[in-house]
């Protein structure tokens, strides 16, 4: 091999050996630029999803929404500021006992269970009329949203008829259906909805759906939390008849049997 030869491919390793060091070069840049870039996007990606989760944050619950709502939409058959007012009987009866109840209130459903079914037909016969506040302070304690779904269906159920609400609470009370106190099984609507199922008048009412899926009655429910809170009633069940607290004689506890409780009512309604 002659010595020019010998030369000119020394001369063309050396050149391929620096285009292939700029190819590496190029595809390193490049390398650092990717890199950089995706970091970019991650990093605004991670500060996008924190200020999303910030603002998320920041917005009211549901519930929150409907307690501050400025329109209340409130259920037919009901009276007063924002539809709080809810009583059931014959005009013509002299008397209005006034019953407070949170859904899921375990004495409650004691009272219902045995109770309640004296009381519709002393509301049916024109002895009395009855009057509802509900309460949802259950839910307070425990961050549940049962007390509240619930009262915002049993206003779904008022918007049918009288007689479906009561139907209605009368299930949801019952030995069957009312869940343990620390279960929050209201809180759902399918929950509510297979309950009223059971209520001729509410069983396939698409309109009773709809108002309760869509929360049409979630203020009302809140309001009529709030007449709760400030009727001064510190516990469930209460019963009230012309201001007066009925109670089992010589105790402050509610009457919880048919016999206890008409004895306190004779009382009250001889008043």
């Amino acid at each position: 091999m002659s010595a020019r030869n010998n030369q000119a491919n020394k001369a063309a390793a050396r050149e391929r050996l620096r285009a292939e060091r700029e190819a590496q070069a190029k595809k390193e840049r490049a390398r650092r630029q990717l890199i950089v870039g995706v970091s970019a996007v991650a990093v605004l990606a991670v500060a996008g999803g924190i200020g999303y989760a910030v603002v998320q944050a920041n917005q009211p619950s549901a519930w929150e929404a409907a307690a501050d709502a400025k329109t209340v939409t409130a259920p037919r058959n009901t009276e007063g500021a924002n539809g709080t007012t809810v009583v059931i009987g014959k005009a013509s009866a002299k008397k209005t006992l006034e019953i407070y109840e949170d859904s899921r209130c375990p004495v409650c459903a004691t009272f219902e269970q045995a109770v309640g079914p004296t009381v519709e037909k002393d509301v049916e016969a024109g002895k009395y009329r009855f009057k509802y506040v509900g309460a949802t302070f259950i839910d307070k304690f425990d961050q549940g949203e049962g007390s509240k779904n619930a009262l915002s269906a049993l206003g779904a159920a008022l918007d049918v008829s009288p007689e479906a609400f009561l139907k209605y609470k009368a299930a949801l009370y019952s030995a069957q259906w009312h869940p343990e106190e620390k279960d929050d099984k209201f809180a759902k609507d399918s929950y509510l909805l297979e309950i009223a199922d059971t209520v001729p008048a509410l069983k396939g009412n698409a309109s009773f759906k709809k108002h309760v899926e869509d929360g049409t009655f979630d203020a009302w429910a809140m309001k009529m939390s709030e007449a709760f809170d400030e009727s001064g009633v510190k516990g469930t069940p209460t019963l009230k008849m012309d201001g007066k607290t009925l109670t089992v004689e010589g105790s402050q506890n509610p009457p919880l049997t048919v016999e206890a409780f008409n004895t306190a009512l004779a009382s009250a309604l001889d008043g």
